[in-house]
């Protein structure tokens, strides 16, 4: 309390120091100017003129030496005096006393969390990742008391649910997800998170619980991807291998050529089968290939698995792209292509560790994770 007392007095000390300038008056300052002095030496010619202690012409001479001097000072200090007035330096010294309050505390109110207590310094571990990890996990505590202070706090649910997600407490991350649903409202987006984390809870199977919530986040949004993904996991868990092709494929086309999560969607496609012993033809080429022999279908996709490969040693950025090559090679039986896609896939992709971590996934669905 002493402490606080003491910041106080030197707040004032600090602010009365800035403001007492603005405030006084500025008369007194001319007494000691370069004009004063100069009036001071014309009055003391004229004292020694009168006393005959200098001649006439000398004095004469001094005179227009000192006049000289005295306009150029006065027109200097003219300048020098527009300054504001006594009253507009006073009201900006009331604006800043008032005003400066108010600007800190408008910054403080949106970004500042009053109700969160201090991380101690000794608590702070910049070291390793199992420190950082140590971190992370202080930090959520704090945010948990803060909501058990304050449950109805819906952005601080928003945000501590995928963390605690992260950290693999799943059954703390589906009541954070479920309460980030009562105080923020419905979305599609929040209910698929909640289904996702009620699945991790159960080892990764699609449960009937979370069947309902991508349900539920389906008919909010018809398009939301991760609902999509998982509804067709819920079909390839039934064994409708068939179904869960269907929605997958749906689901890549529309997706966009850069999402993150396409290669994860492929390789599950190509788990079931992909509806069609063909590799990523276009409806196009199917449609012409029904009217071809056994003989010159297969050489027709031979062609085209030739011209992929091509293409991906020109650019070997397209995981997708490196994934459905790997996956026509095993269609077409020939292993040992698919492992040398592979290979050459993730030397393309070696200096990406995003895109390797898709392409490595990907493989290991495929059964090439070694």
């Amino acid at each position: 309390m002493t402490l606080w007392f003491v910041f106080a007095l030197m707040t004032v000390a600090a602010i009365f120091a800035v403001l007492w300038p603005l405030g006084r008056n500025g008369r007194d300052q001319n007494q000691g100017s370069e004009v004063v002095v100069y009036k001071d030496q014309l009055a003391e010619i004229e004292r020694d003129l009168a006393a005959g202690l200098v001649a006439r012409p000398e004095a004469e001479a001094a005179r227009v030496e000192i006049s000289r001097r005295l306009l150029a000072a006065a027109g200097s200090e003219a300048a020098l005096m527009q300054a504001p007035s006594l009253k507009w330096r006073r009201a900006a010294a009331v604006l800043a006393l008032v005003g400066l309050p108010l600007v800190a505390a408008a910054i403080y109110v949106p970004l500042g969390s009053p109700a969160l207590r201090d991380f101690p310094l000794a608590q702070r571990d910049r070291g390793s990742g199992s420190g950082m990890a140590q971190s992370l996990e202080n930090l959520v505590a704090q945010v948990q008391q803060h909501l058990e202070k304050n449950p109805t706090d819906g952005r601080g649910w928003n945000v501590l649910a995928p963390v605690l997600e992260r950290l693999g407490r799943f059954d703390e991350a589906v009541r954070a997800y479920r309460n980030s649903i009562t105080y923020n409202g419905e979305s599609a987006e929040r209910r698929s998170d909640l289904g996702e984390a009620i699945a991790a809870a159960a080892g990764g199977v699609v449960t009937a619980e979370a069947k309902t919530e991508f349900e539920r986040a389906h008919a909010l949004n018809a398009d939301d991807p991760k609902a999509n993904y998982f509804l067709g996991l819920v079909a390839e868990q039934d064994g409708r291998k068939d179904d869960a092709a269907n929605i997958w494929r749906a689901l890549l086309a529309k997706a966009p050529s850069d999402a993150p999560w396409r290669p994860l969607v492929q390789s599950s496609l190509a788990r079931v089968g992909g509806g069609s012993s063909m590799p990523a033809l276009s409806d196009e080429t199917i449609a012409a290939s029904k009217d071809m022999n056994d003989g010159d279908r297969n050489a027709m996709i031979r062609s085209m698995v030739e011209r992929l490969a091509t293409r991906l040693k020109q650019n070997g950025d397209d995981v997708d792209g490196w994934l459905r090559l790997v996956r026509a090679y095993l269609v077409m039986g020939d292993r040992d292509k698919a492992r040398g896609a592979s290979t050459d896939a993730r030397q393309a992709v070696a200096n990406d560790s995003e895109r390797l971590r898709q392409l490595n996934q990907g493989l290991k669905t495929l059964g090439l994770d070694g």
